[in-house]
This record gives structure tokens, sequence and C-alpha cells, in this order.
């Protein structure tokens, strides 16, 4: 996949994570960008497949990336007193 879809689908599956989690879409965009890696990876290490292509299956991993990257970081943001 190009760098170009990792971004396209990172923003997807960020806005698609910001409905789940409930938080601040253009912050979460941004960071759904580092949770589909994160998902890709993962995915990748208990042996299922990671992203590959722009298809339904990569923006499950990229959206499930995506909600645990930003529920990491709104609980510590929240224990911070961040947000």
């Amino acid at each position: 996949m190009t760098i170009l879809a990792w971004v396209v689908l990172g923003l997807i599956s960020g806005f698609i994570a910001s409905m789940i989690v409930d938080a601040h879409v253009a912050l979460d965009t941004v960071l759904g960008i580092a949770g589909a890696i994160v998902g890709g990876l993962a995915f990748s290490a208990v042996g299922a497949d990671g992203i590959s292509e722009f298809n339904l299956w990569s923006l499950f991993v990229a959206a499930t990336g995506s909600a645990l990257v930003l529920a990491g970081y709104h609980t510590l943001s929240r224990h911070r007193g961040l947000a």
C-alpha cells in the first residue's frame, strides 16, 4: 500500500474510532493514522492479516488499532487532568 493510502485509511479509521470513543474529531483523526499502524502491527503479531489493501478488513484492523490508541490517549489525558 502507498503512503497516501495509509494516510487515507488512517483518517477514515480515526474518524470511526472517534465516534466509538466519543471524543475530539480533529485530534482523533490524526491519532487514527498512528492507530492504523498499531492495528496493522498488532494483527500481524498475532498471526492475522494486517493492513494489506484498501478493503473492509483493512478498515476494521485500522479502526481497531485507532480505537485502542484513542482509548489509551484519553485514559492518560483524563488521569493527568488534560481533558
